[in-house]
């Protein structure tokens, strides 16, 4: 008798130790959703959570800014980091290498004319409160170059969205989250 209760408790306890690996197992077909691509930029992914953090953090800096235009900055950074990178380029942030790449391939090349200085002064002229052009001459040329970078960025960052491969998931069109 003392036999077979032993066995009869071990076979309960090993019913009871398979029935709780059972109902405990998540399978990965079962498995809740915690990330999902928002996008691909070629063979690069920008995860759905990627897209919440940086959404958070832009939102502080500009309450009205949307998702997509948050999507759209990141493709943005993935293709010039991508160019950045092929060119030999190497930085401690990726900051600092988007600043190298903008400093070395657009920046480098600008020029601002003196026509362009003076005429910018002449018909801004209530803004500088009477101040003589030799006195905001760096300010003037600093926002002009500043200007002019953005413009051959933006055509830059254009060509580069034409040759690669981008797809926007529905799931970021659409707005949800999954965490």
């Amino acid at each position: 008798m003392r036999r077979q209760q032993k066995i009869s408790y071990n076979f309960f306890y090993l019913l009871l130790i398979v029935f709780i690996l059972i109902i405990d197992h998540r399978s990965p077909a079962a498995a809740e959703i915690s990330d999902c691509v928002a996008s691909f930029v070629d063979n690069t992914a920008i995860t759905m959570s990627e897209l919440e953090d940086a959404y958070k953090k832009a939102v502080e800096l500009a309450p009205g800014i949307t998702k997509e235009e948050v999507l759209n900055t990141m493709i943005n950074k993935v293709l010039l980091l991508r160019e950045a990178k092929k060119i030999g380029l190497e930085a401690s942030s990726e900051d600092e290498l988007l600043k190298e790449y903008t400093d070395l391939k657009i920046r480098t090349f600008i020029r601002i004319r003196e026509e362009e200085i003076t005429d910018f002064y002449e018909k801004h002229l209530n803004n500088f409160q009477g101040k003589e052009i030799e006195s905001v001459r760096d300010e003037i040329e600093g926002y002009l170059t500043e200007k002019e970078v953005n413009e051959r960025l933006k055509s830059r960052i254009k060509e580069l969205r034409e040759k690669a491969y981008i797809k926007i998931e529905d799931i970021a069109k659409e707005g949800r989250t999954f965490r």
